[in-house]
């Protein structure tokens, strides 16, 4: 699932059903990929505030963070840098068009996460997300993910499951 939304502020009400919908989700073994917002703020909001939810800021073409991507503790421990910095739109009606921002770059890590589950089908959505965010590794402490890396999430996957079967 791939979600690029904001939740209207003091809204209660909406916040539990998201996280119900959520945990309905990690229940279910979905992979949940949410771009971080460009509001150029640090924290975090509703969204990828909840463990389940993989959340995606920007970068631009040298992988620091680009200016206006939200930051923040939930982003920095769970979360992925992509590229979100002049991203061609595929779109034939908006040809030239360079998109920018958590929304261009969070598709990068839905893409990255269905390419190595269709490697990798015997692999959970739990072990699709920590091959992605390395989340095995020492606790992160930063506001600032780490740049999305596709190979290393397939080596590791490779190496707990073996050669893909073809």
């Amino acid at each position: 699932m791939n979600l690029s939304c904001q939740l209207k502020p003091d809204s209660q009400s909406a916040k539990q059903s998201l996280d119900d919908a959520f945990d309905y989700a990690a229940a279910r073994g979905a992979i949940c990929v949410a771009a971080a917002g460009n509001d150029g703020f640090v924290g975090s909001s509703a969204i990828t505030h909840h463990p389940w939810v993989i959340p995606v800021a920007a970068c631009d073409s040298n992988g620091c963070p680009a200016n206006g991507s939200n930051l923040g503790h939930p982003i920095g421990r769970r979360g992925l840098l992509a590229p979100g910095d002049g991203i061609h739109d595929l779109l034939v009606e908006n040809a030239g068009v360079l998109l920018q921002g958590t929304s261009a770059a969070a598709p990068f890590v839905t893409g990255a996460a269905a390419l190595l589950w269709s490697e990798f089908p015997q692999a959970t959505g739990t072990e699709i997300c920590r091959a992605l965010t390395q989340t095995n590794d020492a606790r992160r402490n930063s506001v600032v993910p780490p740049l999305l890396d596709a190979w290393e999430a397939y080596q590791t996957l490779n190496s707990y499951f073996g050669r893909p079967m073809r």
